[in-house]
């Protein structure tokens, strides 16, 4: 009883992981970079609209990144995932992929 119990556990632990994998997946931002300025830790992205920043038109703007390392993975014209934060006002892109 306690085996079967203990595989139903590890089973719903495997998947809430999952589904909140798959939904901080779906919660990132579409864009595409028109502009990287690594020296100053900036990049530029198109976007659609981001609810959690009360942003509900698309448009083109420019962020700081949260780490210049996250510059390094992306260039201009490349379609990404990205999210990003209000800190005191300013807009920070904390993570960034390619879109696959």
């Amino acid at each position: 009883m306690k085996k079967q119990i203990r595989k139903i556990a590890i089973a719903t632990l495997v998947g809430a992981v999952l589904a909140s994998a798959s939904w901080a997946q779906s919660a990132l931002i579409d864009g595409t970079v028109t502009k990287v300025d690594a020296a100053a830790s900036k990049i530029t992205i198109k976007h659609g609209p981001i609810k959690k920043l009360d942003m509900d038109e698309g448009m083109t703007m420019v962020f700081t990144a949260k780490d210049k390392s996250l510059l390094d993975k992306v260039k201009a014209g490349d379609k990404v995932k990205f999210d990003a934060d209000n800190v005191n006002g300013q807009f920070i892109v904390t993570a960034i992929e390619k879109a696959k």
